[in-house]
């Protein structure tokens, strides 16, 4: 069998900024942008300001900046307020192999590219071989089925993107490459448990992912050897031990020919990527129909096992994230507001009994043609009975914000804007939007680092 966990390194230790497609290149700055955006608005919550606050204490040598904040420290440690800041409100960028990328990508880039004062062709490099990589161990291992067996992907699979990032910065050789993602592969992590009770650690998994990666591209530059068959040992490899249906060669197919960091979808709504389908379903129905929300007598959802497994439970208010996850919230709620923002998820909302009595009346119908294709597609069929008996019926195959169906640089722009001009001001959201923009032309991506600090002089 072929060296996968080599292979790979191979793959990363020769990417070079001309080999990368041009669409892959401008996903790759509209996922940036986003993921600025998403960070910005996640560090007015409770669970970013326990964190960072914890990263700040530490103290230590200053290399990289925790954005929002005028702290400067250690780049292993700033990731992880980075990271977590991102996935504050499942608003970030989504691949189809279930995972959430930049939450974990950028901020190991951005902090180490910081640090190396790399330019703009550089950090892109980096930023394209960590997506790559994430995707196709996704994609290898089955995301359905190391789901079902309770991981979180974004977690699992973050370490090793973190460190692919940081090694394309750094030029790691092969060998060297492969150790590091044989250190990220033994600190992957991330379980599912957080739907039980509404708790905060899906947030954290993303930065911790990244602080893994460049910890693990750290050890591994200084000469510290990782198990270099991480994801193919027979005894302790990735592969094994988090799936039951994995396939080695989805690691390695088409890589570096066909760049799937091309198939990022930029999340149109603050809520878990397999309910997005079923949200445009749902408001497609209200906004075609004159529809009465008293006279709904229930809503069904069609759709695969593994979305019921996920977000089909039964909704009670215990906190934003269950809202995000929560198929019955998510679908009430955009019946009632006919929309779904982070205006949907405030306290006072969660709590709404209009929305908790209409989410009790949302089901979930196993459809076996879409659990079939789930999650290599993310289709949902959305079914509105009235208490007389009329009906009203809507299929979405395309993910709004995805390739198939994308939104524009405009749309990205205008997302990063209400997201991130509460918080850092018009002039600065600007010049954020006009670096990212002109990405390859950045001498010094330092200069972006400072733009998104808490006095960043724009």
């Amino acid at each position: 069998m072929e060296n996968v966990t080599m292979r790979l390194a191979e793959f990363i230790s020769r990417l070079t900024y001309d080999q990368i497609s041009q669409k892959a290149l401008e996903t790759i700055k509209a996922c940036l942008l986003d993921s600025f955006g998403c960070a910005v608005s996640g560090s007015t919550t409770e669970w970013a300001r326990i964190v960072n606050e914890f990263i700040q204490s530490q103290k230590g040598v200053q290399e990289s900046s925790l954005w929002t904040t005028d702290f400067f420290g250690p780049a292993a440690n700033v990731v992880l307020g980075n990271g977590t800041m991102i996935h504050s409100y499942d608003f970030d960028d989504l691949h189809m192999t279930k995972i959430h990328p930049g939450s974990v990508v950028i901020p190991a880039g951005i902090a180490i590219g910081e640090r190396e004062n790399i330019n703009g062709k550089a950090l892109m490099t980096a930023m394209v071989a960590g997506y790559e990589t994430m995707i196709h161990i996704s994609r290898g291992l089955n995301p359905k089925a190391t789901r079902d067996k309770g991981w979180h992907l974004t977690g699992t699979c973050g370490t090793f993107s973190a460190a692919a990032a940081v090694g394309s910065i750094w030029q790691l050789d092969t060998r060297t490459m492969a150790s590091a993602l044989g250190m990220a592969g033994t600190q992957s992590s991330g379980l599912w448990a957080f739907n039980a009770d509404g708790s905060h650690s899906k947030r954290f998994h993303p930065g911790r992912a990244a602080q893994s990666g460049v910890i693990a591209a750290s050890l591994a530059r200084a000469g510290y050897r990782g198990p270099t068959k991480i994801l193919e040992a027979k005894d302790g490899g990735f592969f094994k031990a988090t799936s039951f249906d994995f396939d080695f060669a989805a690691v390695t197919d088409g890589l570096g020919e066909k760049f799937d960091t091309e198939d990022m979808v930029i999340k149109p709504y603050p809520a878990c990527g397999s309910l997005h389908s079923s949200i445009d379903a749902a408001l497609i129905i209200r906004g075609e129909n004159q529809i009465h929300i008293e006279n709904i007598g229930e809503i069904n959802v069609h759709n695969s096992d593994g979305v019921n497994l996920q977000c089909g439970f039964d909704y009670k208010p215990m906190g934003v994230l269950h809202a995000q996850m929560s198929m019955k919230y998510c679908i009430a709620r955009a019946m009632l507001d006919g929309m779904l923002s982070l205006a949907q998820f405030t306290e006072d909302k969660l709590r709404d009994p209009e929305a908790i009595a209409l989410a009790s009346r949302v089901n979930f119908v196993l459809d076996e043609e879409i659990n079939k294709i789930y999650p290599r597609e993310f289709p949902s069929i959305v079914e509105v009975v009235m208490k007389d008996g009329e009906k009203y019926k809507v299929r979405v195959n395309v993910l709004k914000g995805s390739a198939e169906n994308p939104i524009s640089w405009k749309e990205v722009q205008d997302k990063f804007k209400a997201l991130a001009v509460p918080v850092l001001g018009n002039n600065r959201a600007a010049a954020i939007i006009d670096m990212v923009e002109n990405l390859e032309d950045v001498e010094d991506v330092a200069a972006i680092a400072r733009l998104m600090k808490r006095q960043a002089n724009a």
